[in-house]
């Protein structure tokens, strides 16, 4: 049962257990050039914290986005990509 356009529920699924499970701060699916599917963590996450908030975003990519996508075409990497994007909190010195 699609959501909007392409999208399925297990896009959303992939996306929740890479920021759950992964510890990942923000995931990011490429379903075509002009879609794309992002999951952000919001607020801290401390040990003790016993929820977290994530926010879905659907719509068309944004610069960082569209420079990846711009070198996974000069590749050749077909659509949509198989692999998350995946970015993690920077580390304390």
């Amino acid at each position: 049962m699609p959501l909007v356009g392409s999208l399925n529920y297990t896009v959303f699924n992939d996306l929740a257990a890479a920021i759950i499970d992964g510890g990942a701060m923000k995931a990011t699916k490429f379903i075509s050039p002009k879609e794309t599917a992002k999951a952000t963590r919001r607020g801290k996450a401390t040990k003790r914290s016993r929820t977290m908030e994530i926010l879905f975003t659907i719509g068309v990519p944004n610069y960082a986005e569209r420079e990846f996508i711009k070198q996974c075409k000069k590749v050749g990497e077909p659509f949509p990509v198989k692999k998350l994007q995946l970015k993690f909190a920077s580390t304390k010195k």
